[in-house]
């Protein structure tokens, strides 16, 4: 058995697994914790549980400090150098002429690296920037190429719904989300109804999808035959929350059924 914590770096991101060894640890604690890239400083997002042997993920990196006043000045001190770097950057950026759109810059922090995420319509040839920065900053580059949907995780704003939008504010990962989704909630197809701000499908259509599948599985589908206590007819809508069909009869009017009330009819019972 060991003792694992949850962390994550960010407070829309991932939680992800630590040894947390004898630290006595609570829920929103800044720890200094060994990652890949060095040791960075996040926050307990879930408290110390015993896990087995056999349930650990491979690779598991240890919590290794509760983190001290000097970590979090040396963070405050890597938060104003990516605001010093996100400038030069952009300004680079704009005498090159380069085709693309500066998001964000993070510095890791033993400031080993330096990462600034960017938006392009295509791929970019940012060579002659990478030398700018290099000579600029002395430490290692990256520019990485990010999508719409991680943009506006990262820039944050209102959805329609006039909340922060639910990419920057609850979820963990950016999970897919599809039309269909949409379709079986029965919303408008209206691309500006059903799109966030980074102009794809709002991540929220994920939410109750299941919960519509689950109350329509019993449902007679749209189009289908039924046999209604008026008569026979064809389903028009479905109406899952109140568990209701609208029916087209033989007779051209529309009248609504509970689930129950309706039974299909198969083709031998045409």
């Amino acid at each position: 058995m060991k003792n694992i914590v949850g962390v994550k770096f960010k407070k829309e991101g991932k939680i992800y697994s630590f040894h947390a060894a004898d630290l006595t640890l609570t829920r929103d604690d800044l720890v200094m914790v060994s990652t890949e890239n060095g040791p960075a400083i996040g926050m307990v997002a879930a408290e110390v549980q015993a896990v087995p042997d056999e349930q650990l993920t491979a690779n598991l990196k240890n919590v290794i400090r509760i983190a001290s006043d000097d970590d979090l000045r040396t963070c405050e001190n890597n938060r104003k150098l990516e605001q010093e770097a996100k400038q030069f950057c952009s300004r680079k950026i704009d005498e090159r002429q380069l085709p693309m759109k500066l998001i964000s810059v993070e510095c890791l922090f033993d400031k080993s690296k330096v990462i600034f995420y960017f938006t392009a319509g295509n791929r970019v040839d940012f060579r002659e920037l990478v030398k700018d920065l290099v000579q600029k900053f002395r430490t290692r580059i990256e520019l990485r190429q990010i999508g719409a949907r991680q943009e506006a995780r990262i820039v944050k704003g209102l959805g329609i719904c006039g909340r922060e939008v639910c990419c920057a504010m609850l979820l963990q990962s950016l999970d897919r989300v599809s039309v269909k989704m949409a379709k079986e909630q029965n919303m408008s197809l209206n691309p500006e109804k059903i799109s966030g701000l980074c102009g794809r499908l709002m991540c929220c259509l994920g939410y109750e999808y299941d919960g519509y599948l689950e109350m329509k599985k019993d449902m007679p589908k749209c189009g289908k035959p039924v046999q209604t206590p008026q008569g026979k007819g064809k389903v028009l809508r479905q109406n899952a929350l109140q568990g209701e069909v609208v029916v087209i009869l033989e007779s051209g009017t529309e009248a609504s059924f509970e689930t129950k009330d309706v039974r299909r009819i198969t083709p031998e019972g045409r």
